[in-house]
């Protein structure tokens, strides 16, 4: 058994509509007390959604920290009190690239940056699309949004080259690959999402996590 990381004191430092940050005291495994600084989050959804030729819907959109557009998976928080992480994917492909999906398969969980964030993402496979209504987006970054289709095996290409840079997207994209073409096996969509975050949700009352 390894060093148990016990928290001694926890401090909120920021508490904004869409994330938290705590100062957490950890004792060492020497015994010393460090402080860790932690981005709390309410974990996302993604979606992979691969039509009957083989193409990958892929959103490209304004992403302010890094001051440029990217190409990324449809995917949206997990901002609603206690919705299934299903549904929330259902809803974002709905309203980032105007498809539903008869088809859902798991393919990955991912913990995007976890030395100092708690971000989670469930990514799922959408498959046997079909065109559907895209609801009017808000003006925030969704007003700038554009979509486009993109071969499976050209989008995987365009990760090695450095031209599909968001995490979510290469690990949704490369893992779809491998299920489709190379035959291995995704997971039940309602399987339990236990890494989804708990923290900010845990303080905040519903519907909408986001107002508190």
């Amino acid at each position: 058994m390894g060093h148990t990381f016990e928290v001694t004191d926890s401090d909120l430092i920021l508490d904004a509509p869409i994330i938290a940050v705590r100062r957490d005291t950890v004792r060492m495994p020497g015994g010393s007390l460090a402080h860790r600084e932690v981005v709390e989050h309410f974990g996302a959804v993604a979606v992979a959604a691969v039509d009957s030729e083989g193409r990958i819907a892929m959103v490209k959109q304004w992403r302010q920290s890094v001051k440029r557009r990217l190409w990324e998976l449809p995917a949206g928080l997990l901002d609603i009190k206690d919705e299934d992480p299903l549904e929330c994917a259902k809803r974002e492909l709905q309203e980032e690239a105007g498809l539903s999906a008869k088809s859902w398969m798991g393919l990955a969980d991912l913990v995007t940056s976890p030395g100092f964030c708690e971000e989670a993402v469930r990514v799922y496979l959408a498959t046997d699309l079909s065109a559907v209504e895209r609801p009017s987006p808000a003006d925030d970054e969704e007003a700038d949004l554009s979509m486009d289709w993109v071969d499976l095996e050209e989008a995987a290409a365009r990760v090695v080259r450095g031209e599909i840079n968001n995490s979510i997207a290469v690990s949704g994209i490369l893992a779809a690959r491998a299920v489709l073409r190379d035959g291995l096996e995704g997971f039940s969509p309602s399987r339990d999402f236990d890494l989804r975050p708990q923290s900010l949700a845990g303080r905040r009352s519903g519907p909408d996590l986001k107002k508190g």
